[in-house]
């Protein structure tokens, strides 16, 4: 499953091209923490071992998941939250197909409020749109069916969807249906996008727009955005930003069986509906079932775990983990490839200390883990290395060989705790800053991309000395989960620069199908 949503989203190339946002809320960036919802609690006091929510942390790291934030909830309660800088508690993160459960949501309420039923055949929804000779099959497609993932098709349509741009709505129900809806599980984010176009056709208004009042304002999620398509409906299945707080408050929505603060928000019906098992997952030639947490079956949206867990989750690690059993929740994001491991982790480090009842206080695990959520950070660690190297190089320029991104100088220029590096071609010239030990909040297109469609993305960058011939410049992007690294190689007056994306990175590879950039001073 993880490797279908990859392929999506080099498909569609998602954060770095990008759709159009809308709404967008002003927002301070790097501002102060806003008040938490949530009560705080050591966790001890809510039965759940210091030294295990430590043991995930360190084991986490020293594993490169990749980790940029974590908050887990017992009984209500905060027990630990943290952020590796430079991700803070008030920075929207991209969800990925974490979206897809806030979609699923919205379905809920329309369900409750009359406007659909489950049972209900998309086709009536989009007379306009279907074939003139449509298939047996999407005649027969239902609501619970893209709610399930069930739809009948053979590959994920959402990549025809935004190649082909026409209307999504038209290229979904244009595509071959070759499954009785129902009987073949495909993990299908256009099938997603189509319960966001449901929900604007029903209500008249945007998948955002609806939820606004319904479910964002009631659980005090604010200052977000969730992409569109080109004609202007959520993209549903991808694209939602909101906070790490704000993921944690949509699975305690779900714990609490739809009540929030006292009140019914979302029909306890539905909240039950939705994170129930539905239907079984396609077996993966190879993947024990017994130990993989993407064949324990498929909810509304949502995922059934070991554990008797549910979740939400989305690609690169983001995830809203939920176990009514244990009154618990967890959030995490993160930039990781194997998302099977940072669950086995959950599982092997911090589940065994989550108990029935109030534990003994642990001081000194209490302090140590206090420590440790203070002091999280994905700064490259200083080094001594490459200080003749650098007043070799310094200000010098590279004259660059041919290239396909018709580059043709590169500088890199050191001052005290600041590094500069330009890329030069005829029409183009790209700059960035990044800091020495520290990061430089900065924007720059992704680099070693053609400048065609390579929007400008927010960034902190850092640099760093890895031996005595290599400086390694860390992009940061930090309102998704992304990362990118650029490997500058100096050897006799000639430069070499590489660029490899953070999870590759992370995940111990080397390739990039970006060109590597030679040239000499």
């Amino acid at each position: 499953m993880s490797i279908q949503r990859r392929d999506f989203l080099k498909n569609t190339a998602i954060g770095v091209a990008g759709l159009s946002l809308a709404p967008i809320f002003g927002q301070s960036l790097f501002a102060s923490p806003a008040a938490y919802t949530f009560r705080k609690s050591t966790p001890e006091q809510q039965g759940i071992s210091s030294a295990s929510i430590l043991a995930f942390i360190n084991k986490a790291e020293a594993g490169k998941l990749g980790l940029h934030s974590l908050l887990v909830i017992r009984n209500g309660n905060v027990v630990a939250e943290g952020w590796w800088d430079p991700y803070k508690p008030d920075l929207k993160h991209v969800l990925n197909s974490l979206s897809k459960s806030f979609t699923s949501t919205a379905i809920g309420f329309a369900v409750s409020e009359g406007l659909l039923s489950v049972e209900d055949k998309i086709t009536k929804f989009f007379p306009d749109d279907i074939p003139a000779n449509p298939a047996p099959y999407l005649i027969d497609m239902q609501v619970k069916h893209l709610l399930t993932m069930t739809t009948g098709h053979d590959a994920d349509t959402a990549g025809p969807m935004r190649r082909e741009n026409g209307v999504w709505t038209k290229t979904f129900l244009s595509t071959p249906v070759t499954h009785q809806p129902g009987t073949y599980f495909l993990y299908d984010t256009g099938a997603t996008y189509m319960l966001s176009a449901i929900i604007t056709k029903v209500s008249g208004k945007t998948l955002f727009d609806y939820l606004t009042p319904r479910l964002f304002k009631p659980l005090g999620i604010s200052g977000i955005d969730w992409e569109v398509s080109p004609q202007g409906i959520n993209t549903g299945g991808f694209g939602l930003r909101v906070k790490t707080e704000d993921i944690a408050k949509l699975g305690m929505l779900y714990l609490q069986n739809g009540m929030w603060n006292g009140k019914q928000v979302l029909p306890a019906t539905w909240a039950h509906e939705a994170t129930t098992y539905k239907v079984p997952n396609t077996p993966v030639k190879g993947q024990d079932v017994s130990v993989s947490d993407w064949q324990q079956g498929y909810c509304y949206q949502f995922w059934r775990c070991r554990h008797n867990f549910f979740r939400g989750d989305g690609a690169q690690g983001q995830y809203c983990l939920v176990s009514r059993d244990l009154n618990t929740v967890i959030a995490i994001t993160s930039e990781v490839q194997d998302m099977q491991k940072t669950l086995n982790y959950v599982w092997d480090y911090l589940l065994p200390g989550i108990k029935p009842s109030t534990l003994p206080a642990d001081i000194a695990n209490q302090n140590a883990l206090k420590q440790k959520l203070a002091t999280l950070t994905l700064l490259p660690a200083k080094t001594d290395f490459g200080q003749n190297t650098q007043a070799q190089v310094s200000g010098k320029i590279f004259n660059i060989k041919d290239n396909a991104l018709t580059i043709n100088q590169a500088l890199i220029t050191f001052n005290a705790d600041v590094c500069s590096f330009v890329l030069k071609g005829p029409q183009t010239e790209q700059n960035i800053t990044c800091g020495l030990n520290k990061w430089i909040k900065g924007e720059t297109p992704t680099p070693g991309v053609s400048t065609k469609n390579n929007t400008a993305r927010k960034i902190v960058a850092a640099g760093v000395w890895t031996t005595d011939k290599t400086f390694v410049i860390t992009l940061q992007y930090y309102e998704t989960p992304n990362s990118d690294l650029i490997i500058c190689n100096f050897e006799n007056n000639a430069i070499s620069i590489k660029f490899l994306a953070g999870i590759t990175a992370n995940n111990g590879g080397t390739r990039d199908s970006r060109p590597v950039l030679e040239g000499t001073i």
